[in-house]
């Protein structure tokens, strides 16, 4: 397997301003109300899509790396604090769906 070498031909990681080329797919996710309004939040303080955040968050993950910094991570406090979003890591793989009173209304309950 090879590296990306910089222009200093040191081994490591492509300059930033250079672009890679991907193959990307949409996707139909499903993913929490609250946690997905949070989500919004930090990608647009970033000024990236959301996309692009999920793509991040789980290229750091994979790596054993932290995602977010000290002042994201202050960010995303308060946008949970905003959004009334109470769940955190201890919730992961235990949330279960529930009908949303808006998809209630569609179904005429």
């Amino acid at each position: 397997m090879t590296s990306a070498r910089s222009d200093s031909g040191k081994k490591g990681k492509a300059p930033a301003s250079e672009g890679i080329a991907v193959e990307r797919v949409q996707t139909g996710i499903r993913v929490e109300r609250r946690l997905l309004k949070v989500l919004k939040g930090i990608a647009e303080y970033h000024d990236i899509t959301l996309g692009d955040l999920l793509e991040g968050i789980c290229l750091h993950v994979i790596e054993g790396k932290a995602p977010f910094g000290k002042e994201t991570i202050a960010v995303a406090g308060e946008l949970k604090r905003l959004y009334g979003l109470d769940l955190d890591a201890g919730a992961s793989h235990r949330m279960t769906e529930t009908s949303s009173p808006r998809a209630e209304r569609l179904r005429g309950k």
